[in-house]
Formats: structure tokens, C-alpha cells, sequence
């Protein structure tokens, strides 16, 4: 029996319609798709009449299935000469453990192929209106992950972080929010610097809160926000309320 094939695939950040047309094409015809926790609905009802669809996704916490587990059940299916989808939200190589099950799979000498997605990073800056990079406001831009494998704060360098980056964005920080808040501020970051929390992003049911980096704890209590979300720390977030001012006055005048 010939090899199959494990297409690992980026969903994108929420909205469904942000998926690209390679990866829609895959999910149509794939035999077996093991999709992740923020997977909509509406990709997966594009699987075709009698594709098998195992939930292996993961949030705080309580994990559905191991990740050595995830990369047997990829190998396995694959042996059986079976197309599968391995569909996990953002992009797979940007804190999607998509390396890892590429490995396995290399490993096991089965065939593989990885499918880019628009990360949450670049998928909520769009839908935010607050832009990674501007002209004058921000030439670099970092993405870094909140929370370590242990559960406890990122080991990232925060010191380094809090001068060399001009717009940071934290992914899965949330539950860490506090500790990374004193890490900037106490390496030097300025407790003004522009900062905003963005649930849900690009889906119907994002929320954006924006204030300081000396506000973010509070701001998070107050507005109850919860995961997956991201946190965005520079003079860029500025750009946002510009943006919307732009658009009440455009609008004003049309009505008036």
C-alpha cells in the first residue's frame, strides 16, 4: 500500500473566510482532518461526506490528546495511505507546534506538506486597525509567546524586549498578564506606552480594549477578558483611535 500524504495546515486567526485557497482545497479532500480547539464550524463543514474528523485541540489546561499522541495518530493514518489534515488555528510554524509533528512525521518517513496560515499577529492587526509597522511610529515588530511549556511566565528576554521592538504582540499571555506587565515596567518600558487587549480577533465577536501598558491588568479585569486573545504593546496601537476619529467624521458628515 502506497503512502498517504499529511497536509499540515494554518486555519488563520478566526474569521473562516481568511483561510487561503490551497489549504480550503486540502480540507475538501482529505480523508481524515485532526483539527485544533479554535477551528470553526464552517471549515470544517467543508470536509467532504465521510471524512473522519478527530478533535485534538488543546486549551488551558486540559488537553484532548497528547502531542505524542497527535503525532502517532498522524503517522498512522498516513501509513494507511490516507490523506490527512492536520488543521490548527494562525500558522502552524508560529507557536502551532507544527515543527514538531513535522519531525515525526519525517521520522516515520511519511510525506508531508505544510500549508502557511495568517497568524493571529497579522490577522488582528487588520481587524484592530492597529498596524504591526508604520511610518515614523514602527519599523520592527516581534511576536513572542506569553506563557512557558511549564505553565509559568515566558522565559523570553524581557529586558531586551522593553527597548528593541517597537510594536510587541504576546500571544496565549492572558493568564500571565500581570507578571508580563511587571517585566516590562521593570526593565524600563514607559507605563504610557500605547497597549491593547483583542479577544476573538477578526471574528464576529472580537473585542478590542485599548489604554496603557500600566492599565493592562486592569483593563483586563474590568472587561473580563478571557482566551485565546493578544497583546499588543507599542505607539502604533495610537494609529487605531486616529483611524476611527477618520471614520466618525467621514460618516458625521455624510449624515449631516
Amino acid at each position: 500500500m502506497s503512502r498517504g500524504l499529511v497536509s499540515i495546515i494554518g486555519a488563520g486567526p478566526g474569521d473562516p473566510e481568511l483561510i487561503t485557497v490551497k489549504a480550503l482545497k486540502r480540507i475538501q479532500s482529505a480523508d481524515v482532518i485532526m483539527y485544533d480547539r479554535l477551528v470553526t464550524d464552517e471549515l470544517l463543514a467543508e470536509a467532504r461526506d465521510g471524512a473522519l474528523r478527530i478533535y485534538c485541540g488543546k486549551a488551558p489546561g486540559l488537553h484532548s490528546m497528547s502531542q505524542e499522541m497527535i503525532g502517532r495518530m498522524l503517522a498512522s493514518h498516513a501509513a494507511e495511505g490516507k490523506h490527512v489534515v492536520r488543521l490548527k488555528g494562525g500558522d502552524p510554524f508560529i507557536f502551532g507546534r507544527g515543527g514538531e509533528e513535522a519531525l515525526v512525521l519525517a521520522d516515520s518517513g511519511i510525506p508531508y506538506e505544510i500549508i502557511p496560515g495568517i497568524t493571529s499577529a497579522v490577522g488582528t492587526s487588520a481587524s484592530s486597525l492597529i498596524p504591526l509597522t508604520h511610518r515614523g511610529v514602527a519599523s520592527s515588530f516581534a511576536c513572542v509567546t506569553g506563557t512557558g511549556s511549564d505553565g509559568s511566565v515566558s522565559s523570553v528576554r524581557w529586558d531586551l524586549l522593553a527597548h528593541s521592538v517597537d510594536t510587541l504582540v504576546i500571544y496565549m499571555g492572558i493568564s500571565q498578564l500581570s507578571q508580563i506587565q511587571q517585566e516590562l515596567l521593570f526593565h524600563g518600558k514607559a507605563g504610557h506606552t500605547p497597549a491593547a487587549l483583542i479577544e476573538r480577533g477578526t471574528t464576529s465577536e472580537e473585542r478590542i480594549v485599548t489604554g496603557t501598558l500600566a492599565e493592562l491588568q486592569t483593563l483586563a479585569n474590568m472587561h473580563h477578558i478571557c482566551n485565546p486573545a493578544l497583546i499588543m504593546v507599542g505607539e502604533s496601537v495610537l494609529i487605531r483611535e486616529q483611524l476611527l476619529q477618520m471614520q466618525r467624521a467621514a460618516s458625521a458628515s455624510m449624515t449631516g
